[in-house]
């Protein structure tokens, strides 16, 4: 008899982790969550204060004429903003599910934050996110910030498993789609540091 009633329990104990492991959570961690979404909003604040209070001379000044304004590089930046989120949600996470591809993934969000503000190198735009008027009409600050709340509420509220679909970064190799999300955040972290070479340049309007 009690042979028989390890046996029922050593079943029921068996059972309830099966189907413990198949209810598992398959979607971000609150850890992970929690990391994108802070540079997601660092990055985002970050630009939003180097648009404060500039006047339209201000926000209009190119230190040269291959030069962006700030004005146009918060253009950019909000044309970004959903062509990179579009990309991982239409590409990256159309991409089959591949978990196995973590162990080469590993660590590549702290690679994306490294190089990719790095501005020692330059690189041409991709047309869809060259700035314009006519794109990004009005306030692109105010557009940027809508875009990247979005971008923001997406992670905050998404189930889909961001951590098992990979698509190769430039120059990086293999990201998944939640380490994709960093190269959003590092991509405007990046033209921040062009908007204050912008605002640092002697010929700079004055207020």
């Amino acid at each position: 008899m009690k042979k028989l009633s390890f046996l029922i329990f050593a079943f029921l104990l068996f059972t309830f982790a099966v189907n413990a492991q198949d209810t598992a959570p398959t979607t971000l961690t609150k850890a992970e969550r929690k990391q994108i979404v802070d540079y997601l909003k660092s990055s985002r604040d970050k630009v939003l204060a180097n648009n404060k209070g500039l006047s339209e001379a201000q926000l209009n000044f190119k230190p040269g004429p291959d030069r962006w304004s700030v004005r146009e590089v918060t253009q950019h930046l909000a044309l970004a903003e959903n062509f990179l989120f579009d990309m991982i949600i239409n590409q990256v996470m159309k991409t089959p599910a591949t978990p196995e591809k973590q162990a080469d993934a590993a660590g590549k969000e702290a690679k994306i934050m490294q190089m990719i503000p790095d501005r020692t190198s330059k690189f041409k735009a991709p047309e869809p996110i060259v700035p314009s008027d006519t794109r990004v009409p009005g306030n692109a600050a105010d557009t940027f910030k809508e875009r990247r709340n979005n971008t923001i509420k997406f992670i905050e509220d998404t189930k889909e498993n961001l951590r098992a679909h990979f698509m190769d970064t430039p120059g990086m190799g293999p990201a998944d789609a939640w380490q994709w999300f960093f190269f959003i955040a590092a991509h405007s972290e990046r033209h921040n540091k062009q908007i204050e070479e912008v605002k640092a340049d002697p010929n700079f309007p004055k207020k």
